[in-house]
């Protein structure tokens, strides 16, 4: 559960030993600062923010964090590489996404498909452990997509990032699920390599 971004009161019991950067969890995770940035807005690590802004994270979830990802990693082997489904009616798009992965030093294959519906075929053909996907599509849409998969046995778990050129308003009267992360298109190549990083990181994200 994530703790509110709100400095403690002096009532608070507050051990400032217990809490580090946002900086220093990257470091003790080996991750990027937007990585942290990105388990914290989605509930993975705790954390509160001070009155300048700055986050403290809570150096018990990360202990934990870390401890989910040993057992993880030893009830079952990574992958020597991971397959990304990249989904987009814009074949501009998909190539621009596509070769910004390639100069990545991530073990990353992609698959492309240029809507929902194909987007399910090639999930069912490939068994990709992260999609990333626009919503705005014909046929079957993003929304739809993401419906189908998180009401599959099989899929329900998979790893999903959202590309959207939607205001944050709309995505969210739309009924996206809370836990998918978000990024507003067009996407700066840094900022999609840290939600792929994350999404590949995190708890969600299973052996196919």
């Amino acid at each position: 559960m994530t703790l509110p971004f709100s400095q403690p009161s002096p009532a608070q019991d507050f051990d400032a030993a217990a809490y580090c950067s946002t900086r220093q969890a990257a470091a003790l995770l080996g991750v990027s600062h937007r990585t942290v940035q990105l388990w914290v807005e989605s509930g993975t690590l705790e954390a509160w923010k001070t009155a300048g802004g700055h986050r403290r994270i809570a150096i018990a979830s990360i202990t934990r964090h870390v401890e989910r990802r040993r057992q993880a990693m030893a009830n079952r082997s990574a992958p020597a590489r991971y397959k990304v489904l990249l989904v987009d009616d814009d074949a501009a798009m998909l190539a621009l996404y596509e070769s910004a992965m390639a100069g990545w030093d991530l073990p990353v294959d992609v698959v492309r498909a240029g809507n929902g519906f194909d987007a399910l075929i090639r999930i069912g053909e490939t068994r990709p452990h992260l999609l990333v996907g626009d919503l705005s599509m014909p046929g079957v849409d993003g929304l739809r997509m993401i419906r189908t998969l998180r009401a599959s046995v099989g899929y329900r778990d998979m790893a999903i990032v959202v590309i959207s050129g939607l205001d944050p308003a709309t995505i969210r009267a739309m009924g996206l699920p809370d836990d998918i992360p978000v990024l507003s298109k067009p996407v700066a190549p840094d900022a999609l390599r840290d939600a792929v990083e994350a999404a590949l990181h995190g708890e969600a994200l299973t052996e196919r």
